[in-house]
Order: structure tokens, then sequence, then C-alpha cells
């Protein structure tokens, strides 16, 4: 049995891909044309602003039907609240979220980099995300003190995956604890500005494809956006692991 892959960028309003990427092509229609070149984007806008029901509605419009959505956890439940007290702020995202319908295919969360290994406060995060069963969910530890058994442990009991972070400023957990594999690739070298070449991509594409014999689905997203390399790496990536 055979998963499905996503590959695309983390975001895609960036006036750095105006003239190389886009082309020309008015601001407008930009989300359209991402559409047409990947089969999924993760939107990480919204965590830095709650997007509005209404919002999320005309991302939903704007792609084909085919197409799927990883929204980013707002950053006042992960480095406001560091996890503390979720339901209302998971209730809140999950209801604004309902206006991409069956397009929203995960939500990731971002924990900072100092927070440290806190299992009282995963525990109740993990119970807490059962209130939104329709989508998958992945968490992004920046802290390696996060990385060991009890946490995967935790992780696997609660259907939640582990982000596989690759970047300059913070070490990388290859943990597999679900039957979705979240990456985010932010650049190797310079966080959220190198490009990776194609022998790093070569890399990532034979673990995608071992991921999905395993009946894995996988989620990659490029967050090395700066210089413009996310939408370029994305396009190869998925070249690479044969899904366009």
């Amino acid at each position: 049995m055979s998963g499905q892959v996503y590959i695309g960028t983390s975001g895609w309003n960036y006036d750095s891909w105006r003239d190389d990427f886009y082309h020309g092509i008015p601001r407008k229609n930009w989300l359209r044309f991402c559409a047409e070149h990947f089969n999924s984007i993760e939107v990480n806008a919204s965590f830095y602003r709650l997007q509005s029901k209404e919002t999320f509605r005309r991302w939903h419009d704007a792609t084909p039907a085919d197409f799927r959505f990883a929204i980013k956890g707002n950053r006042f439940l992960t480095h406001n609240k560091k996890l503390a007290d979720p339901l209302p702020a998971i209730r809140l995202e999950r209801d604004h979220a309902r206006g991409l319908g069956e397009k929203l295919a995960a939500v990731i969360w971002q924990l900072p980099r100092p927070f440290r290994k806190n299992m009282e406060r995963l525990q109740l995060f993990a119970r807490a995300l059962e209130s939104w069963p329709r989508a998958r969910h992945a968490i992004e530890f920046r802290h390696d003190s996060w990385f060991d058994d009890e946490v995967a442990a935790c992780l696997r009991t609660h259907h939640i995956a582990v982000c596989q972070s690759d970047a300059a400023d913070w070490p990388l957990w290859d943990a597999v604890t679900t039957d979705m594999v979240y990456v985010r690739l932010h650049g190797h070298a310079v966080t959220y500005a190198s490009a990776y070449g194609t022998r790093e991509l070569g890399q990532w594409a034979k673990r995608i494809h071992r991921w999905l014999k395993q009946g894995r689905n996988v989620h990659v997203y490029f967050d090395n956006d700066a210089l413009g390399a996310a939408p370029r790496n994305a396009q190869a990536l998925a070249a690479l692991a044969g899904c366009n």
C-alpha cells in the first residue's frame, strides 16, 4: 500500500519571488499560480495572525479540488502560553479553519527554541487536540530535550506526527510516530535562506519513497524563502519524488 505525498512551500506571499518565480503575475493570482505548480502549501501567516473563516474560504475556492493546505498553529498558544490551557485556543483555530473544508490536511504546531521538555504540558495539549479530529497534527520541536522515547510514545498514543525540521540553527529529530510524516526544510546551511542542492534533495526523495512504500502520507514544505529558493526547491523535489 502506498501513501500520498504533498510538496510545496511555507507561504506564498513573498515579494522576493515577484520577478523570478511569479515573473510579473499580479499578487492577487499568486496562490492560484502556486496551486498550478504544487499540490499543497503550508499557511505560514496563521502563525502570526489568526485568519478569518472568510479568508480560509477564499483560499479554498481559489485552488483545485485535489489541492491541500497545511496551516501553522497560532503562536499565542505555542509561544505565549507554551501549551498551557490549550483547549480554548485550539477550538478557536479549529472553528476558523473550517473555511478550508476538506482541503485542510494538517496543522503544524511549532514550539519556541528555548522551550524545554515539559511532559505535563505536552500531554495536556495532546489530549486537547482530540477536539480537532478532522485534521492531522504535527509538532515541531526545536530543543533537543524533547527528543526521547517518552515524548515519542505520547505522540504515538495521540496520533501526532513529529515534524522533521531541517535548519542550521536547531537540531533535527527524525522520529516517525504516525502514518503521516511532516517535514519542514528551512535551509540546511543558512536558516530561511540557503538552497538545497541536487544531492540533498535526492536524499530527501529517497526518504519520501521509503515512507510512501510504508503506506504513510508525507508532507514536505520548504521555508527557505528569503532568497527565493523555496519554490524552485519544491519543484525539484516534486520531480525527484515523481509527483509532478
